[in-house]
């Protein structure tokens, strides 16, 4: 029996960093009521969906979201109610002809998202189906391994560190219980190493610590030594993965940066590809994201022509989750991985076209979080969907990071011994 959508209701509510978002509600013809909960980001490519803002100074400092809300429940709604809930691609085309615009300015990002996101939920308990197996089929079996973010830096942090994310990845546990275990008790002994240091041990925005360090290399030091005082392997038990966000020290986006742990701060892009293969050479490094910026297409050719070949080289700002500029990254060969941000691109049925561009090509890609979360979890299910491999949630502190991992744990727990996790 067809199930059609009766109701769409949006509201405002807070994300993790106190900052207005979307939430979206959906009902039913069979009495099917859910809501799903819109991310937001504070490290932005240019080229992503457009996420709306009222730019009302008297409320929230220009951060709300009731223009986006109003567009849901007075334009969106009124044209999906009695639709079929299954025909998630031609609900999410529907609303892009509805915005009418190539980046969803006029409706918002956030509101298309949230009413893609509650649609795709509303379909899976309708059916009596996980989210996971209904978006990615019967085989949907492998769980992602977390790259958890331990310290901050960058937009991230309000510290010295430049590199905006480093990540533990427990790419040699068993299960994906244990590899949350790996990396929650690495977690906790850098806790007691920075306090010893006399470190601040205060989280950033992904629940990463956020210390002043001596460099950004005194970061993967640290790191290395929690690893092992936590009584495993760098490099065999757990790995590690970087997120630069070099837009956030670029100087023009083309091939010239300023770092301030660097003794003279100015680097070029010969000189951060010279930089990656010292640590490379040096530390465990298995995944590195955004080490150039979004406009520096030449330096991160550069970059991944000499050091793809050991590692995962993830564009995140350069892409946006964007098939058209994917696709001319793979033709380029500028990356070998993309970063999938639902929010970044505006609906389910996108972010699911970008990955299939990605493992059409051979590519890898990394499902990843936003900076501003919610409790929400559809995106721990969506990187099951995905069969990516990894995922990025944040860290082991913050219920709306924590809210992703324990999600995964119930679904391993579903999935009983079909359940698979691995790197590669």
């Amino acid at each position: 029996m067809t199930k059609t959508i009766t109701a769409i209701k949006a509201m405002e509510i807070l994300d993790s960093r106190g900052n207005p978002t979307v939430r979206v509600q959906v009902e039913l013809s069979d009495g099917t009521r859910v809501a799903a909960s819109v991310p937001s980001g504070a490290s932005t490519g240019d080229n992503e969906a457009i996420e709306l803002r009222d730019g009302d100074k008297n409320r929230y400092a220009g951060k709300g979201v009731l223009n986006a809300v109003a567009n849901v429940n007075d334009k969106i709604a009124p044209s999906l109610i009695g639709v079929d809930v299954s025909q998630q691609a031609s609900i999410d085309r529907s609303m892009i002809e509805l915005d009418g615009t190539a980046n969803k300015s006029k409706l918002g990002a956030n509101a298309i998202l949230g009413v893609s996101m509650a649609v795709a939920r509303a379909a899976a308990v309708s059916v009596g189906m996980p989210l996971y197996r209904y978006l990615g089929g019967a085989g949907a079996r492998r769980l992602t391994v977390p790259c958890m973010n331990i310290i901050n830096g960058g937009e991230h942090s309000d510290n010295n560190v430049d590199i905006q994310e480093f990540m533990a990845v427990p790419l040699g546990a068993p299960t994906f219980r244990e590899g949350l275990r790996y990396v929650a008790e690495t977690f906790h002994v850098l806790k007691s190493i920075l306090k010893k240091r006399g470190l601040a041990t205060s989280v950033g925005d992904e629940g990463g610590f956020a210390p002043d360090l001596n460099s950004n290399e005194d970061a993967l030091e640290v790191i290395i030594q929690a690893i092992e005082q936590a009584g495993y392997k760098p490099g065999e038990d757990i790995a590690i993965a970087l997120d630069s966000a070099a837009n956030s020290f670029a100087v023009d986006m083309d091939g010239h940066y300023d770092l301030t742990w660097s003794d003279t701060g100015k680097m070029s892009s010969d000189d951060l590809v010279t930089l990656g293969k010292d640590w490379i050479s040096k530390y465990p490094i298995i995944l590195w994201e955004d080490p150039l910026a979004e406009g520096d297409w030449a330096g991160f050719k550069q970059f991944t022509d000499q050091l793809g070949g050991q590692i995962e080289v993830v564009g995140d700002d350069i892409f946006v989750t964007n098939t058209h500029y994917i696709r001319q990254g793979i033709e380029q060969g500028v990356a070998n991985s993309a970063l999938i941000k639902l929010n970044q691109i505006g609906t389910v049925s996108e972010s699911i076209e970008a990955v299939r561009m990605c493992r059409d090509a051979g590519w890898r890609y990394f499902i990843s979080h936003r900076s501003g979360e919610t409790e929400d979890s559809f995106l721990a299910d969506f990187a099951v969907a995905m069969d990516g491999g990894h995922l990025k949630s944040g860290s082991a502190s913050r219920s709306e990071r924590i809210a992703k991992y324990n999600r995964l744990l119930e679904i391993e727990q579903e999935l009983g011994e079909s359940a698979l996790y691995y790197w590669k």
